[in-house]
């Protein structure tokens, strides 16, 4: 009887350990997705700070663009972090990810930006998209009093917009003598963020239509949704165009062609529901949606070393 349970007793302690290697090397690569998954658009959000900050004719401050940048992927890493059924619908590389890690490093990216911008007098736009992003989700109650974003069509674009636009107008404007030229950044940046997290609801329809979620192109249908994402570019840019014809921002016609031009494409392009996007069609829709700041940022230096 002793003898049985001396020899047992290792086997089990064998076993526990494999189960818990497997267990710890099956999360691994889901949590490595994870990580690496807000890496790009992270990039591309202190890219759209320093194109603000282009815009307004400003010195760009590389430190707030980093810390915009930590903030963006704080915030995204914590947002695809989150047990929503439309996320395993459509990210299914994501599961068994651990949300333990994945919290962890939000928290660190997010108090080392904030602390850069709060030491730069930013300490409510630091803190902007965690309020927005708590009012959406949760809410706040006082009395009869109830205040939440989540829950009318395309709130969440909207939100999103508004969120971000606010966020990079506001890092790079900071020190702009007058609000004209912030509010013209804001608005351009907010109405090309609402399409692209648009655009991106075209290919999680089946997820969005599973979960009973109702996005603009689950409601609108496929067309009109188009249409109205068109529409929304045109008067972006008209807008943009007009503030660097009358003088208010300054004339970067790099920037605005670019965006112009690509935005339509990825508009045509995209804007579309597909059963099963391929490598080729991933790889076209980062580089033009994700890596459009990154392209405007790189062409522009390119054209100017030309030019000098």
């Amino acid at each position: 009887m002793s003898l049985n349970c001396n020899i047992s007793l290792p086997s089990l302690l064998v076993k526990k350990y494999e189960y818990k290697y497997y267990e710890i090397s099956n999360s691994l690569i889901p949590t490595l997705n994870l990580l690496k998954s807000s890496i790009l658009v992270s990039f591309s959000g202190a890219l759209r700070i320093h194109i603000a900050f282009l815009l307004m004719h400003i010195h760009s401050v590389f430190i707030n663009c980093l810390a915009g940048g930590l903030i963006i992927y704080a915030v995204y890493t914590l947002d695809r972090a989150m047990d929503a059924e439309e996320d395993m619908a459509n990210r299914p590389e994501l599961k068994g990810a651990s949300n333990k890690t994945a919290l962890i490093v939000s928290l660190v990216c997010f108090l080392i930006g904030a602390s850069i911008l709060t030491t730069n007098g930013l300490i409510i736009i630091a803190f902007l998209p965690l309020i927005t992003g708590y009012l959406y989700s949760k809410g706040i109650k006082v009395g009869k009093f109830n205040l939440k974003l989540k829950g009318g069509l395309g709130m969440k674009n909207l939100v999103v917009g508004t969120t971000w636009g606010a966020f990079i107008a506001g890092i790079a404007g900071i020190h702009a003598t007058t609000l004209i030229a912030p509010i013209i950044v804001f608005l351009y940046f907010g109405m090309k963020l609402v399409i692209n997290t648009t655009i991106y609801d075209f290919k999680d329809i089946k997820g969005d239509t599973m979960a009973g979620i109702k996005t603009l192109p689950v409601v609108l249908g496929e067309k009109r949704a188009k249409i109205m994402l068109f529409s929304i570019h045109l008067l972006s840019h008209s807008i943009l165009l007009a503030s660097i014809l009358t003088g208010l921002i300054a004339f970067e016609p790099i920037i605005l062609a670019y965006s112009f031009i690509i935005g339509l494409l990825y508009i045509r392009n995209f804007a579309e529901e597909v059963e099963m996007e391929t490598k080729s069609r991933l790889t076209k829709r980062l580089f033009m949606i994700d890596g459009e700041s990154t392209s405007i940022v790189g062409l522009r230096t390119i054209i100017n070393g030309l030019i000098a």
